[in-house]
């Protein structure tokens, strides 16, 4: 037993050497391979660099302004002549036009000599030169035009050097023709503020022909963001509107940054995907050698050991300590690396490379767990052909086979368990698929993994054995939105931030209320989303029908009834104030207005609830019933009641009788409204597969934005304008739902002034 344990304990340390070795060497290789990674971090850490906005550097922008004040560019030499003379009036140190003067005006030559002038009076300018293009003439320098060169104080190159990720890090201090290179275009400003502080020697205008080379390669040691200077635009400084000392004593960049114009890099300093001007990536450069903030990549010894020694350490914790003490130490070095790296370009200027140690601290754990369980599943295997070879059986009751081996204990658990959990998912997919409630389960991502019968039902899918796994549930549910804000319920920033809410109301495109309940699953697997939905139409219906019954029990029917004690409480405390005629005549109107008040809200609710009885009724004699039917009333409102067209017979298939309290509310309506001596026409019309009850009153009309609150309970839209007419606001309810209910239409056509026309549509018989 012994020597077995030590053969492992041996075998163990063999296996972990190796793993080292091979880590190690891995780390090693990886630690300048790993571009983009390392890029990501060093690109962090230069942020932590950031300066405060220096007081001795300005930047003048050709900027979008300057270009809509001043025109398209090119511009004409006299004004970039103006602009060096305005500033040179303020005695900067030395002036940087980051502007390519190539060659000579040939439309103004009188310019070049403005700006010639302009030049050699300051003494303080410097120009660019560029690499000339690529081909044959690519060793040569594109330099300004001799006249501009000769009258410059100095020349300098303003390439700078992207990495093939196309972000700019590092530059050349030197550029060009081998024989002469020119400097760069910061040490030239630098050079003509201060030509006794740098060894700057004789201005030499680069040898033509020559092999070009780039030498002496730093990294760029940003000072901020795009923006970070102080800045005018060029069309202010010619107009004069900048503080008189804006420039005195100053390095002064004068640079395109208008859209389109100039060069544009991106930097790792950059917020999102804003770019900054060449310009300003000069004036870092500027602005890191006056401050004396310099930035080296570390030696490859020094990255080598920065990589090395950390998995170094993680791999030896991992043989002596358990597995919780290794990942927690692995996870504690990989952050202090990555801490690290970012906080040493600030601390000593130096940026590391940190890929190689990040990549191995993340191999390291699971290659060594895996190597474990490997051993583990090794032995185990070796273990059950020693059980089976010694004649145990394996197929042993739950709990029988269990010894007091850990692992065996633990295997016949897990089997034990996954057979309860096969039982148990089968359970719970059967249980699901038969509860009446919607339920949708998805993933992170919101692919559908699971729906019941119910969520099909509910999108409309009546087929058995269409499936909707893969589906995505935003698309599925795209109409599910908030009450109020109409914003959806379910995003994919919803579902990926895991901010969708427990429980709330939601309304979909068929005006449904549904109690949305999203429950997150918080287990290893990462399953995502349940989502139930509870329908709550019915029951919001039920509440809004309640609080309209509770109104207008409290309200319109109490009011004649209050009238009533009100009439009879004046009689008992004056008898005889009032004549009885009178008081019985007042009592017996608010007990009708009342009882007629119960019967129209009793008509409402058995339209919207009870069973309707079908049969074919003719619209044409339910038109002329009414018409007779209320013929008195017409007379006694001083109206005319006449029904202008009508077919011998308009048959549809509905109750007649609720079909007929509905065709006697939109005539009585339109006589109640009519003015005295008016008419109220009336008309059957064959509308092809509708046929079509018109009522035309000639009343005070209905105004557009008002009517789609007609057919609401309770809506009196003329109590103000015409409180003398009687009504509680519900026959209209009551046409519309009866209408409704017979599969038909109710319209409505009307302006101020002009009376109002209600169209019944109802289907023909077929």
């Amino acid at each position: 037993m012994w020597s077995i344990a030590r053969t492992r304990s041996l075998q163990r340390h063999i296996e972990w050497a190796l793993l080292s070795a091979v880590l190690l060497g891995l780390v090693a290789w990886l630690g300048t391979s790993l571009d983009r990674i390392n890029h990501i971090v060093q690109d962090a850490g230069l942020r932590w660099v950031a300066r405060p906005t220096p007081a001795n550097i300005v930047i003048v922008t050709i900027d979008d302004a300057s270009i809509a004040a001043i025109g398209r560019w090119p511009w004409r030499r006299a004004l970039h002549a103006e602009l060096i003379s305005r500033i040179s009036a303020q005695q900067p140190l030395a002036i940087g036009m980051d502007v390519l003067f190539n060659e000579e005006d040939l439309d103004y030559p009188q310019d070049d000599v403005l700006l010639a002038d302009a030049l050699s009076r300051s003494g303080r300018v410097v120009l660019p030169v560029l690499q000339r293009g690529h081909g044959p003439a690519a060793d040569s320098s594109d330099l300004p035009w001799h006249t501009f060169a000769d009258a410059a104080a100095a020349l300098g190159h303003v390439y700078v050097a992207p990495d093939p990720d196309g972000v700019v890090r590092s530059l050349y201090l030197s550029e060009g023709p081998a024989a002469a290179p020119w400097r760069h275009f910061s040490l030239a400003l630098q050079c003509v503020a201060e030509p006794t502080a740098l060894p700057c020697g004789a201005r030499e205008h680069g040898a033509q022909g020559n092999a070009w080379q780039r030498t002496d390669r730093r990294l760029i040691a940003y000072g901020g963001g795009p923006g970070h200077f102080t800045t005018y635009s060029y069309i202010d400084v010619l107009k004069g509107q900048v503080p008189p000392a804006a420039f005195q004593g100053k390095y002064v960049l004068v640079g395109a940054a208008a859209s389109g114009l100039g060069d544009m890099f991106a930097t790792p300093v950059s917020h999102g995907s804003r770019l900054m001007p060449g310009v300003e990536v000069v004036a870092h450069v500027l602005d890191a050698r006056l401050s004396g903030v310099r930035l080296e990549p570390a030696s490859p010894v020094l990255n080598a050991a920065f990589n090395l020694a950390p998995v170094a350490v993680a791999l030896v914790v991992l043989l002596l300590a358990g597995p919780l003490a290794g990942l927690l130490t692995c996870a504690g070095l990989a952050a202090a690396t990555l801490l690290l790296s970012l906080a040493l370009p600030a601390w000593a200027g130096l940026q590391f490379a940190p890929a190689g140690a990040l990549a191995g601290l993340a191999l390291a754990y699971p290659l060594w767990s895996w190597r474990r369980l490997s051993a583990a599943a090794h032995f185990l295997r070796l273990e059950l052909d020693r059980l089976q070879r010694e004649g145990l059986s394996l197929r042993l009751p739950d709990g029988a086979s269990d010894s007091r081996d850990f692992l065996e204990k633990r295997i016949n658990a897990v089997e034990r368990a996954s057979r309860h959990l096969r039982d148990l998912h089968h359970f719970v997919s059967e249980s699901l698929q038969q509860l009446p409630t919607p339920i949708l389960v998805c993933d992170p991502q919101g692919r559908i993994l699971l729906t019941n019968a119910a969520a099909r039902r509910h999108l409309g899918i009546m087929h058995p054995t269409t499936t909707l796994q893969g589906e995505s549930v935003v698309e599925l549910l795209h109409d599910l939105v908030l009450p109020g804000t109409e914003q959806p319920l379910i995003t994919q920033d919803t579902l990926r931030n895991r901010s969708l809410p427990r429980h709330t109301e939601a309304r979909d495109a068929q005006d449904r209320s549904l109690l949305v309940q999203c429950s997150p699953f918080t287990d290893l697997a990462q399953a995502g989303w349940l989502l139930t939905l509870v329908d709550l139409t019915e029951m919001r219906r039920a509440q809004l029908q309640r609080d309209q019954a509770l109104n207008f029990i409290s309200h319109d029917i109490r009011a004649p009834n209050a009238s009533i004690l009100t009439l009879l409480e004046m009689q008992r405390a004056y008898p005889g104030h009032i004549d009885c005629a009178e008081l019985v005549q007042r009592i017996e109107r608010y007990a009708h207005k009342s009882l007629s008040m119960a019967e129209s809200f009793v008509q409402l609710a058995s339209a919207e609830s009870q069973e309707y009885r079908r049969e074919p009724v003719d619209l044409v004699a339910l038109l002329a019933e009414a018409v007779d039917d209320l013929w008195a009333l017409a007379k006694e409102h001083e109206a005319t009641l006449v029904v202008t067209h009508a077919p011998e017979a308009a048959t549809t298939l509905g109750d007649r009788g609720l079909l007929s309290r509905a065709v006697t509310n939109i005539v009585h309506n339109a006589i109640k409204f009519s003015p005295s001596g008016g008419t109220v026409r009336c008309a059957v019309l064959d509308q092809g597969e509708y046929w079509a009850v018109s009522v035309r009153d000639e009343g005070p009309g209905i105004a557009p934005e008002k009517q789609d609150q007609l057919f609401g309970p309770f809506k009196r839209l003329h109590e103000r304008s015409h409180p003398g007419i009687a009504g509680v606001g519900l026959g209209l309810a009551l046409v519309r739902t009866v209408v409704e209910r017979h599969g038909g239409v109710l319209q409505v056509n009307s302006e101020v002034g002009q009376g109002a026309e209600f169209v019944l549509l109802l289907p023909v018989q077929a």
